[in-house]
């Protein structure tokens, strides 16, 4: 998954349960800039980032073993 998807899923979710950019970025610790830039596929967030946002807005992360 890009950072743009994981980007886009955040926001869609963050808009399902209607809860503002600055509401999210101070639950989660983080700059609305950071938040914003994180929808917008911009930067590169962290694992403790994302895991903070997911555990916020009621998703969770996991890894799979690409199939080849």
């Amino acid at each position: 998954m890009s950072v743009s998807e994981l980007g886009k899923i955040i926001k869609e979710r963050r808009k399902i349960l209607r809860v503002t950019q600055p509401h999210l970025a101070e639950l989660a610790e983080i700059s609305v800039n950071t938040l914003s830039k994180l929808e917008r596929g911009e930067n590169n967030p962290t694992i403790n980032i994302i895991t903070k946002i997911a555990d916020i807005i009621g998703m969770e992360l996991s890894l799979q073993i690409k199939k080849v």
